[in-house]
């Protein structure tokens, strides 16, 4: 019989050639949100880039075998009622490593240079000659919160232009901090000392809303906020009152809670944060260049091709239920 995918998100993330090609001979139905298709029940597969699959639409994949995340983060995906359920739930982990690391330095430097402010003065016609609030990177410290393979390669690039790097992360050794130049500090370090703070961390039960107005107070007035990990890690209502208010002096975003930059016909602006001069906002594509989207698409489909085929896929996000033989 031939094997059914179905493949979310096929309106803002096409399905790619090489995808067509990996999964040739199963029958891929395309749409948007899972809520507009009828064929959940009789879907083998699913692979998913930004909708949610929430426990009411899994409990509907009674002969789905893996749910496949075009992407690294699994935190829309109801991973434990998919387990319940015997459903293997993979991701393509780092596969844009580089360009968000790229990414989030390109927002740090954009922030310690100012080139929003300089671009508005150079498009009015105006040369400023107040230099108090731009100092040398080599003077400045970073802390990185979240220190896996993305949070590494911040740290490299950081530390070549001559940050001090101090790092929060429960798994992080002391072995792999000597390797990589880092110390290894607690988040109210971090948040006290820090001249830059970089949020690479999942989104987990702890760390929702590991940011709010009691930890920006506790951040240097002149500090900046560097966001590439999850929207949800940050209160955003309350990050847009201390920027407007002078408690932290900038943040540089590119990923949101409370905008949906996915949505098929745009997005709402009307957040208070788009009405701040001291915010840079990037539409969630740190992770964007020809080849990390090449590698995730054919990651996502080899992982359901090897299910299909009855073997075992790389990066499984719920090993229990290879143990559980399920």
């Amino acid at each position: 019989m031939k094997s059914t995918i179905l493949r979310l998100n096929a309106k803002t993330f096409p399905v790619k050639p090489e995808e067509r090609e990996i999964l040739s001979g199963a029958e891929i139905i395309e749409v948007e949100q899972p809520e507009e298709c009828d064929c959940l029940e009789r879907a083998d597969a699913v692979m998913i880039v930004s909708a949610y699959l929430r426990a009411p639409l899994i409990q509907k994949l009674t002969r789905c075998r893996i749910i496949a995340r075009i992407g690294t983060g699994t935190d829309k995906i109801d991973v434990e009622q998919a387990t319940a359920q015997g459903i293997m739930v993979t991701n393509v982990p780092d596969f844009a490593m580089n360009e968000v690391a790229d990414h989030t330095m390109a927002l740090l430097l954009s922030a310690a240079r100012q080139l929003k402010y300089y671009e508005k003065c150079m498009r009015s016609g105006q040369r400023p000659f107040n230099v108090d609030n731009i100092r040398r990177l080599a003077t400045q410290t970073l802390g990185i919160i979240g220190f896996g393979h993305i949070g590494r390669a911040v740290a490299v690039r950081a530390k070549a232009f001559g940050l001090r790097v101090l790092v929060c992360d429960p798994g992080i050794t002391a072995t792999t901090a000597a390797e990589c130049g880092v110390e290894i500090v607690d988040k109210a370090t971090i948040l006290a000392d820090c001249d830059y703070v970089c949020l690479l961390c999942p989104l987990l039960p702890s760390t929702r809303g590991m940011l709010a107005m009691p930890e920006f107070k506790k951040m240097k007035p002149g500090a900046v906020l560097i966001n590439t990990g999850r929207g949800e890690l940050v209160n955003e209502n309350d990050l847009a009152e201390a920027l407007k208010t002078g408690i932290i002096a900038y943040a540089g975003l590119d990923v949101f809670g409370v905008v949906n930059v996915f949505g098929t016909d745009g997005f709402k602006c009307d957040h208070p944060l788009f009405g701040l001069e001291n915010v840079q906002l990037t539409p969630h594509v740190a992770a964007n260049s020809r080849e990390a989207l090449q590698e995730v698409h054919i990651g996502a489909a080899r992982a359901v091709a090897d299910v299909l085929k009855g073997k075992t896929p790389s990066h499984i996000i719920n090993p229990a239920v290879i143990r559980q033989g399920v």
